[in-house]
C-alpha cells in the first residue's frame, strides 16, 4: 500500500510538471509522496531486508564439458602474479 501511494504521489507530481508546470499540483504530489513514506514507516517497509557482510567467493577450477578437471583455474595459471579478487578484498 505504502509504494502504491508514493508511486500516485510521483505520478501527480509528474503530471503537474507536464502541465506547466503546475506549481500547486506539484506540491500536492509531492506531500502524497511524503504520506506514502509515513506510511513505509509505519508498517515496516524494509523490516525484511537483510544486510549480509561481503561473500568472498572461492577460486572456481575449470571444469571440461566432458567431466575431466584440469589445473586450469579461473584467472590464469597458478603462480601467475595476476591476482583474483572479488570486489569487496579490492
Amino acid at each position: 500500500m505504502a509504494v502504491t501511494v508514493i508511486f500516485a504521489g510521483f505520478t501527480v507530481g509528474g503530471v503537474a510538471l507536464c502541465l506547466g508546470p503546475q506549481w500547486v499540483l506539484f506540491w500536492v504530489g509531492a506531500a502524497i509522496i511524503a504520506l506514502g513514506l509515513v506510511v513505509a514507516a509505519l508498517v515496516h517497509l524494509f523490516a525484511d531486508v537483510v544486510v549480509d557482510a561481503p561473500r568472498v567467493l572461492p577460486e572456481v577450477v575449470d571444469y571440461s564439458v566432458f567431466g575431466s578437471r584440469t589445473t586450469k583455474r579461473r584467472g590464469g595459471l597458478p603462480g601467475d602474479k595476476k591476482a583474483v579478487m572479488s570486489d569487496a578484498q579490492r
